[in-house]
């Protein structure tokens, strides 16, 4: 990777120090152009009209979804729902799988490192039915706890986890727990909105049941998202939403889905962004995952070796850069993340505090908050130095 060449495809980083990239990345010019060019030359709608900018659109939608099932390697096109985020991901599921499957009694594994996104529906979905919600605890280290992990598995119905934590950065096995859901007769649901932007993804590998991903986190406009599910599963499921075109016939007493995927896509679709989506995948698939992979690695190395070096400054998960994704949340002692970030922002450094949607893993590692700081492909090392610097004068201002 030519970092300054990929620096140059995004204006913005000229005026800011963006260390913000896990709750969203910034766009390249080709992802920006590319929706310009579709509502200035090909804005229809898709799936409905004969004439020939409608067909265009619709063509070219389609092909986002192809390029999509190449980038995690999924079996077919049905397996692939386009959605607006990971939150509309995970709700799908949940309504079209969990309400029609899970019954009083049955056993939903969550973990305590989850975004809400994928922990408020299963503990909605438990209520709902009487089902038993069981959250599987981490250890000092922020990894999961592999004896309580396989306690809760046993006899589960459905375990949800994230690929890659949002605040501990933490990396799971998911081809292992995919493995032993499978063995109890359950089904995963895996959180990829911190893995696939920055990991080669493989969903056959990792033989995850269903995956969510959002496009804004990977160089993609916002309000676009994929679910991917196995088409046996798919196929099993009821539809989260009613009308339009997800639907094949209408008859006064009743009527007929659509076939998959698009029995899950109901009404207009974000057609736009869907088409920046596409352009991002193209971005990213001509720099290369593992390569994107590899740079972030060095990154958080550096990041690893330098925030440490703040005093009361505490760097929460794994240590072994290995196991973590692109990001570093941290606390400061004597100083409230919001202080810390404010001033970061004086200094023209743009990072995260608060609970990052994650409060129950708050509460677990005793903490109200946390700041964060995320990389991505664009980020420098020299990024870090003045974060760190500027940590450094906050850490003299507060003494």
């Amino acid at each position: 990777m030519v970092n300054e060449e990929i620096r140059r495809d995004f204006p913005i980083l000229g005026k800011i120090t963006y260390l913000d990239s896990a709750a969203t990345s910034q766009k390249p010019v080709q992802v920006i152009e590319a929706l310009d060019d579709f509502y200035r030359n090909r804005n229809s709608n898709v799936a409905r009209g004969l004439y020939r900018l409608a067909e265009e659109a619709t063509a070219a939608y389609e092909d986002v979804r192809k390029k999509t099932m190449k980038f995690i390697n999924a079996g077919n096109e049905k397996e692939i729902v386009f959605t607006m985020n990971t939150t509309e991901g995970c709700n799908i599921v949940m309504r079209g799988y969990g309400e029609k499957f899970i019954r009083k009694g049955d056993r939903i594994v969550v973990t305590v490192m989850e975004h809400h996104s994928n922990f408020v529906p299963w503990q909605e979905l438990a209520k709902r039915t009487g089902a038993v919600l069981e959250i599987v605890d981490i250890n000092d280290e922020g990894e999961l706890d592999e004896a309580d992990l396989e306690k809760k598995m046993k006899g589960a119905k459905l375990i949800a986890v994230s690929a890659a934590s949002n605040v501990i950065a933490t990396m799971n096995d998911i081809r292992k727990i995919s493995s032993m859901a499978h063995d109890e007769g359950a089904v995963s649901v895996v959180d990829g909105a911190q893995y696939v932007p920055s990991c080669p993804t493989d969903v056959r590998k990792l033989d995850c049941d269903f995956l969510v991903f959002s496009g804004h986190k990977m160089l993609a406009p916002f309000a676009s998202g994929v679910l991917y599910g196995k088409e046996e599963l798919l196929e099993k499921m009821d539809p989260f939403m009613y009308g339009s075109e997800m639907i094949r016939v209408v008859g006064r007493e009743k009527s007929e889905w659509n076939d998959l995927p698009f029995k899950f896509e109901a009404g207009t679709p974000n057609v736009g962004p869907v088409i920046g989506f596409g352009a991002a995948i193209d971005y990213l698939n001509r720099i290369g995952m593992q390569n994107i992979r590899e740079y972030e690695e060095s990154l958080i190395s550096y990041m690893l070796k330098r925030l440490p070096e703040i005093r009361g400054l505490t760097i929460l998960g794994p240590k072994d850069v290995k196991k973590r994704t692109a990001l570093a949340a941290f606390t400061m002692d004597g100083i409230h993340p919001h202080d810390t970030a404010a001033m970061l922002a004086d200094d023209g450094i743009c990072v995260r505090s608060g609970h990052h949607c994650a409060m129950p893993l708050h509460e677990r590692l005793g903490i109200p908050a946390s700041t964060r700081a995320s990389v991505y492909l664009y980020s420098r090392k020299e990024e870090i130095d003045k974060l760190a610097e500027s940590l450094e004068k906050i850490r003299k201002t507060f003494g």
